[in-house]
């Protein structure tokens, strides 16, 4: 039960990640790199300042906006510095790799003794990781509900407008330039802060600990989309979270069938590529059924 809570729980923080890529993959149709190197970025950051006595919910914040100016540096080489897509989310990846060591002094931080968002007395009374599920549940609901008013706003719907169809959205006067900037930095700002929470729930930042965060964040966003289907924008939000609770508990199910937690990416991966195929075997298996009845019936 203690695991199934606990994968309950890292679904929920990983929540986050996926949240944030969603602005970007699927709103703003950008195939954002950056995540890689802005989640430890966050993660080296806030741990950091924890180390040296920063109270840990401003440490957190800081992750937040230490992660936007990863995503504004993605964002300029792409929209001014004209830098095809991917490759301006690789430089700043990279070059994240270098600032965290920076930021750090070293390959790891540990957490040991240190009091992080999750030391509080009414956390503390809880059964065991039940903290990372009310915790989480509290963090993540208030980032939906504010991404939820933002997408209703003038600017959240020119920013929509920018990633159904850029010309279109220029002809109605958006500066589609500032709304990718500013897609970027919300959403870079949001894995930093992922980076930030998820590095104090296990007690330490790693140099490598970015390694794979596109693959689980995308497995939320498609996991999510596969189980519900058709859903409006607000709701895929949700959708989102309930895909990295699911991706959480199916990876909990493929390590107890006897796999090492060495082969963690590699079932990510599979995991991802299947949830991605589901849909074109729906399609098939529905024209072969159609194909059937038509044959039948004549």
């Amino acid at each position: 039960m203690s695991m199934i809570v606990s994968s309950i729980g890292q679904g929920i923080l990983w929540s986050i990640l996926g949240i944030a890529l969603y602005l970007t993959f699927r709103i703003l149709d950008f195939p954002d790199m950056t995540v890689e190197g802005s989640f430890p970025l966050g993660a080296a950051s806030a741990v950091t300042l924890i180390s040296h006595g920063v109270n840990p919910f401003l440490a957190t914040l800081i992750a937040f906006l230490i992660g936007s100016l990863a995503g504004l540096a993605t964002g300029l080489l792409y929209t001014k510095g004209k830098i095809p897509v991917l490759l301006a989310g690789i430089l700043v990846m990279t070059a994240c790799l270098s600032i965290n060591l920076r930021i750090m002094g070293s390959a790891n931080i540990s957490l040991l003794n240190q009091k992080t968002i999750f030391t509080n007395t009414f956390l503390s009374h809880l059964p065991k990781y039940f903290d990372m599920v009310v915790l989480g549940l509290l963090i993540v609901s208030v980032i939906t509900l504010i991404l939820v008013w933002f997408l209703q706003t003038e600017i959240g719907q020119a920013f929509i407008a920018t990633g159904d169809n850029v010309t279109m959205a220029q002809s109605f006067g958006i500066q589609t330039d500032r709304m990718t900037i500013m897609g970027l930095m919300l959403s870079n700002g949001l894995i930093g802060l992922g980076g930030a929470i998820i590095a104090q729930s296990n007690g330490y930042a790693d140099i490598n600990m970015g390694i794979g965060t596109i693959v689980i964040a995308l497995a939320s966003i498609i996991i999510g989309e596969v189980v519900f289907g058709n859903l409006t924008l607000n709701e895929r939000l949700i959708a989102v979270i309930m895909g990295s609770i699911f991706y959480r508990l199916v990876l909990l199910g493929v390590l107890q069938l006897g796999f090492s937690t060495n082969d963690l990416n590699l079932i990510s991966s599979i995991i991802l590529a299947t949830a991605m195929i589901l849909p074109q075997l729906r399609k098939y298996f529905k024209l072969e059924s159609m194909m059937k009845k038509g044959g039948s019936n004549s």
